[in-house]
């Protein structure tokens, strides 16, 4: 299986190090929307798909007003995954499966973009989804995002012990390389995605922690961000909790497993140098 590391969505919102952690608060932070194609066997598979094309050509709409005045995504189609899918050589229509960690709108964005796929995900964030239980969870998901009506494959939070999480377990169609950890807290039915790369693993632990301090042995985080995953826990406890898991499977096997978040661009950096 061949990996490769996108960037489907920059985003720029004020208060510089605040956000990214670099120097200079009267400035934009940088962040990216950390997107995983997979070349395999049979075909392609994304891992989260960015914003998407239509967020460049109406984003007011595709991604909402308050997002994109707070968080400034890049208007830059280039950046889709769609794109970098055809500068790579390949036909996006092979995109055969669709692996999201949740159905935020910068990691939903870009389904419709790929119709034809089987959307994997966890039932509780499907659940979440079409039946909100609160304001908070029905404004965090935007329907035009999903009219096309996106084959979704749901799952249980169920299956076998890996690397000290529980519940973890292969994919329809995608085998023992690829498998969905559960990492609620963020929202719902929040998850990670673990793809073996060679004798390793590289695990995409979207929105269950947002910058790359968090999971060093002296944890630290942009005053910024740490407001930001406060404002969008759906479940404090479970969010803390498996960040503290994180933060252990980073100490005790980060020789074998590579975490990275969906928005650090320190991390995206990394995985580009690391090539893997």
């Amino acid at each position: 299986m061949r990996i490769h590391h996108l960037n489907c969505g920059t985003m720029r919102p004020l208060g510089g190090t605040l956000f990214d952690g670099n120097p200079g608060v009267l400035r934009r932070a940088e962040m990216v929307c950390h997107v995983l194609l997979l070349e395999t066997e049979d075909g392609l598979a994304l891992i989260d798909t960015g914003i998407g094309t239509q967020a460049t050509s109406r984003p007011n709409e595709w991604l909402g007003r308050s997002f994109c005045l707070a968080i400034a995504p890049t208007r830059d189609r280039a950046e889709s995954a769609v794109e970098q899918i055809v500068r790579l050589g390949l036909d996006p229509a092979d995109v055969r499966h669709i692996v999201l960690t949740h159905l935020d709108l910068d990691h939903a964005g870009g389904l419709a973009d790929f119709p034809d796929a089987v959307v994997h995900i966890y039932s509780d964030e499907l659940d979440a989804m079409q039946s909100p239980r609160n304001r908070a969870e029905k404004e965090r998901y935007r329907p035009q995002q999903f009219a096309h009506g996106p084959k979704f494959r749901a799952y249980r939070t169920e299956g076998d012990p890996w690397f000290g999480f529980d519940a973890v377990r292969e994919l329809d169609g995608l085998g023992s390389d690829v498998l969905i950890v559960p990492l609620v807290g963020h929202s719902r039915g929040h998850a990670g995605v673990a793809v073996r790369n060679g004798d390793g693993w590289v695990l995409s632990a979207g929105d269950s922690y947002f910058f790359h301090g968090e999971l060093e042995a002296a944890p630290s985080c942009p005053p910024g961000i740490a407001v930001f995953e406060t404002l969008m826990q759906a479940q404090r406890g479970p969010r803390v909790d498996n960040q503290n898991r994180l933060r252990t499977l980073v100490a005790e096997h980060g020789a074998e497993v590579s975490v990275f978040s969906a928005h650090s661009s320190t991390e995206f950096s990394r995985s580009l140098a690391k090539g893997a």
